[in-house]
């Protein structure tokens, strides 16, 4: 089975590594970084994001210091899978900016969605309002972070 990955050597390896630990780092930061001249550096790091490897730069929040004080994680069951009606799911829950991700999952729950909101009286409105009235939503079971414990994005190279 194909996963569409492209193949990365060890110079490809060290590069994503440090963007992820720094996006902002000049060509020139980069180049030290992994041996190489600011040149051919560049070249690599533009084929990268011409495969879709790298797939943006971004900024990374503290979302307590915007005001966004509870992380939920609501699971969900269907009342039925069939494509339109999933369709129509994640095609709405794409549109929530509340929701940073959403899974399909295997198990009790058929999709599980990671939810903040700024306090729990607008976390449970979001869920009441939004979050019940996507389609062919069924159950819904709600968690909340206690304390979190470990976020990154970054993937392990």
């Amino acid at each position: 089975m194909s996963t569409g990955a492209a193949p990365l050597d060890h110079v490809d390896r060290a590069l994503l590594t440090a963007l992820q630990q720094d996006g902002r780092a000049t060509v020139g930061e980069l180049a030290e970084r992994v041996s190489l001249s600011p040149s051919p550096c560049w070249r690599r790091v533009r084929q990268l994001e011409e495969q879709g490897v790298i797939s943006g730069y971004h900024a990374h929040l503290d979302r307590r210091r915007v005001g966004l004080g509870v992380l939920g994680f609501v699971q969900l069951s269907m009342h039925n899978h069939t494509a339109a009606v999933t369709t129509a799911f994640e095609r709405e829950v794409v549109a929530l900016p509340q929701v940073l991700s959403c899974h399909n999952l295997s198990g009790r729950y058929d999709y599980q969605l990671e939810v903040l909101a700024p306090d729990l009286e607008s976390f449970a409105e979001f869920v009441r309002t939004s979050i019940r009235s996507l389609p062919g939503v069924r159950e819904i079971s709600t968690s909340f972070s206690l304390k979190e414990v470990k976020r990154t994005v970054a993937l392990p190279l």
